[in-house]
C-alpha cells in the first residue's frame, strides 16, 4: 500500500512541463524527449533535488524549459550535469540506454567471465594496479581455466594495469590476464611487498551467467555449539527463497551462532537485506530502518509510509528465524549498501561483531525510473530503452545513524593479505578463524595486522548496477 501511494504522489508531480503522453510507436523519441524524461524523472524523485537549482519546481517557464533541454547534446551530459557532487556525495546514480540490461542485472544475470576480483593500486603507493581474484563461479571461462582465489593478475594483454586503464582493458568480452606472485616478505607492513611477474597467462571469456548469491553455507562444531557460516555475494531477490531455505537448515541444526561473509557483497535490494536481517534476528514488527525522501515526496507521506520492519514472512511464506542475539559479519571495502544497510539495521537490537575492514559508505537506495507518465515499466515509451537509477532515498536504522560515507568501522580489524588468502569456508582462512576463535574463547588468533591497501575498483566497475541499493515499488 505504501509504494502506491507513493506513486500516485509521483503521477502528480509529474505533470509539470509535460502534456498528455503522446502514441510515440510512430514518434522516435529526440534527444530533446529523452532529456525531458531525465529532467522530470530526477525532479520528481531524485534525493538531492533540493540542492540542484536547475531541479527546482519554479526553475523554469516553458520557454526557458525548452532552450535549457535543446542545450545539451545527450541525455546522458544532461544527467551528469545535474548529479549533486559526484565525486564526493552522489557517486552512484547512473542512466542506462538499455534497460534489458539493467534488469537482467538487478536479477543477479551478466555478462561474466566467472572471475571475481578486486583492484588494488600497488603497496608503493604508484599508480599500478594488480588484481586479486575473490572467488571463481562454477562452470565459468575462469574455472575452466584452473582460476583460483588468490590468483594475481598484473596486466592485460600484456599491459601493466594502472589506475588509468584498467576499465577499457578489463571492459572487453575476451582478455588474457597476465598472472604475478604477491610476496609480503614474511611483514605486516606493506611498503616492503613486492609483485613479481612469473610469466604465466590465462586468456576469459565472458558469457552470460546467473550467479547464485549464496556461494557458500557449512556449519562448524565449536566449543560444543553449532556454528553456521554463510557466505552471500548479493541482494538478488529471486533467491530470497533459497535463502530462507539455508536459514532453514541452520535452524534444523539448532545454529548457536552465524557467521555472515559479506565480504565481496556490493549490494542489492532493501527487500531481500530486511529479510535476511529478519532470518538472524526474529525482532519482528520492530523498526528494521526509516527512509528519507526529497522535501517534496517526504512532506507527503506518513510515518508509516517511511518506515521498514522486521518481518516473519516473505509475501506470506514463513521465514527461517534464528532469533540471534549475536552475529559475527566479515567485510572489506568492496562490502557496500545492502551489506551495510544489514549491519547498520541490526545494531540497535543484537551484538554485531565486525571484521575486517572499513566498508565502501553507501547509504543511499535507488529505483528504477522509465520513461512513463508514472515512470513505471508498464507504461515505458516504446520508442528506446533509456532508464534511470537514481538515489532517491537515504536509509536511517531505528536509533537515527545515517550519513556513513567513509563506511562502517570494523570492531576487529583484519584485513586480507594477498600473499595467503587461505580457502573460503576454511577454518584457517584468516577472517573467519577470527570470528571462530571470538566464539570459541572470546580471544583473537595471533595474525599479523596486515595493513590495508587502497581499493581502486572490482568487477562492479563494468556492471550497471555497481555497488547499489535498490528499492522496489511494485
Amino acid at each position: 500500500m505504501k509504494n502506491k501511494t507513493i506513486y500516485l504522489l509521483i503521477i502528480c508531480a509529474s505533470t509539470l512541463f509535460t502534456g498528455c503522453f503522446e502514441d510515440i510507436d510512430d514518434n522516435p523519441a529526440s534527444t530533446r524527449d529523452l532529456n525531458d524524461f531525465v529532467w522530470r524523472g530526477l525532479n520528481t524523485y531524485y534525493l538531492y533535488k533540493d540542492n540542484v537549482p536547475d531541479l527546482a519546481n519554479n526553475r523554469f517557464d516553458s520557454g526557458s524549459y525548452e532552450a535549457f533541454l535543446n542545450s545539451y547534446a545527450s541525455p546522458e551530459s544532461l544527467f551528469e550535469y545535474l548529479r549533486y557532487q559526484p565525486q564526493t556525495v552522489d557517486r552512484f546514480s547512473w542512466i542506462t540506454s538499455n534497460y534489458i540490461l539493467l534488469e537482467q542485472q538487478l536479477n543477479g544475470t551478466t555478462l561474466n567471465n566467472g572471475m571475481d576480483y578486486g583492484l588494488m593500486r600497488y603497496p608503493n603507493g604508484s599508480n599500478n594496479v594488480f588484481g586479486y581474484v575473490g572467488y571463481v563461479l562454477p562452470n565459468s571461462s575462469a574455472s575452466n581455466q584452473g582460476i583460483v582465489r588468490g590468483t594475481i593478475f598484473y596486466a592485460v594483454n600484456g599491459i601493466p594495469l594502472n589506475t588509468n586503464n584498467f576499465n577499457s582493458l578489463l571492459q572487453n568480452t575476451t582478455y588474457t590476464i597476465n598472472l604475478a606472485d604477491y610476496d609480503d616478505n614474511g611483514t605486516a607492513v606493506t611498503n616492503d611487498d613486492i609483485i613479481t611477474p612469473n610469466g604465466q597467462s590465462m586468456t576469459l571469456s565472458k558469457s552470460t551467467i546467473t550467479e547464485n548469491p549464496i556461494f557458500k553455507t557449512d556449519i562448524f562444531e565449536v566449543a560444543g555449539q553449532n556454528v553456521g557460516y554463510l557466505m552471500y555475494n548479493g541482494f538478488t531477490r529471486d533467491f530470497d527463497s533459497q535463502l530462507n531455505a539455508v536459514f532453514g537448515d541452520f535452524q534444523a541444526n539448532n545454529i548457536q551462532n552465524l557467521v555472515l561473509d559479506l565480504r565481496y557483497n556490493s549490494g542489492g535490494s532493501v527487500n531481500t537485506a530486511i529479510l535476511l536481517s529478519s532470518m538472524i534476528a526474529g525482532q519482528t514488527g520492530n523498526v528494521f530502518s526509516t527512509e528519507q525522501w526529497n522535501t517534496d515526496i517526504q512532506s507527503q507521506l506518513s510515518v508509516e509510509q517511511t518506515t521498514n520492519y522486521f518481518t516473519d514472512n516473505d509475501a506470506g511464506a514463513p521465514l527461517n528465524i534464528l532469533n540471534l542475539n549475536k552475529v559475527y559479519v566479515l567485510t572489506t571495502k568492496r562490502s557496500a549498501s545492502a551489506s551495510e544497510l544489514v549491519i547498520n539495521s541490526l545494531e540497535p537490537y543484537i551484538d554485531v561483531v565486525h571484521i575486517g575492514t572499513e566498508t565502501a559508505g553507501k547509504f543511499q537506495a535507488s529505483i528504477t525510473l522509465y520513461d512513463a507518465p508514472d515512470f513505471r515499466r508498464a507504461n515505458a515509451n516504446p520508442s528506446h530503452l533509456y532508464a534511470m537509477q537514481p538515489l532517491v532515498l537515504k536509509s536511517l536504522n531505528a536509533v537515527g545513524n545515517t550519513d556513513y560515507s567513509q563506511g562502517l568501522f570494523p570492531d576487529i580489524i583484519q584485513a586480507e593479505n594477498y600473499s595467503n588468502m587461505g580457502t573460503l569456508g576454511s577454518e584457517t582462512e584468516p577472517l573467519l578463524a577470527t570470528a571462530l576463535q571470538l566464539i570459541l574463547d572470546d580471544s583473537r588468533p595471533y595474525l599479523p595486522q596486515t595493513e590495508p591497501l587502497d581499493l581502486i575498483g572490482d568487477k562492479t566497475n563494468f556492471l550497471l548496477t555497481g555497488n547499489g541499493m535498490y528499492k522496489e515499488l511494485d
